[in-house]
């Protein structure tokens, strides 16, 4: 059975933890700008439907991942008062993946663009 409130209330704590992430973390709030951009050339670009949506799962991808990391980062600070000395390197290594993510997305994105941009 569907029930509206509790879909309703879980849409809320969705967007609370969406409007918390765009508050709290810059690196975030730097990958939605770039998220934007990529949708407006997306649409300003006579783009094929593939490359929309591969576009769109890139962008997804490396924000989810971004998302991903914050938790860690938030876990791992709960670990400080007994510093472990992996506690930095988790840390590092999830930047890293982002990081990686992010070189990924860029190469795809210019993989799609460049094309346009010379026409």
């Amino acid at each position: 059975m569907f029930y509206l409130r509790k879909t309703v209330k879980s849409f809320y704590y969705a967007l609370k933890g969406l409007s918390l992430i765009i508050k709290e973390e810059q690196s975030f709030r730097i990958q939605l700008v770039v998220a934007a951009v990529v949708f407006f050339l997306m649409f300003y670009f006579p783009l094929r439907n593939y490359e929309k949506m591969v576009l769109i799962l890139v962008v997804a991808f490396v924000l989810v991942l971004e998302l991903i990391n914050s938790i860690f980062e938030r876990f791992v600070d709960l670990m400080k008062p007994r510093l472990h000395f992996y506690v930095e390197s988790i840390k590092d290594v999830m930047a890293a993946a982002v990081l990686l993510a992010s070189l990924a997305a860029l190469l795809i994105g210019l993989i799609i663009f460049i094309p346009y941009f010379k026409s």
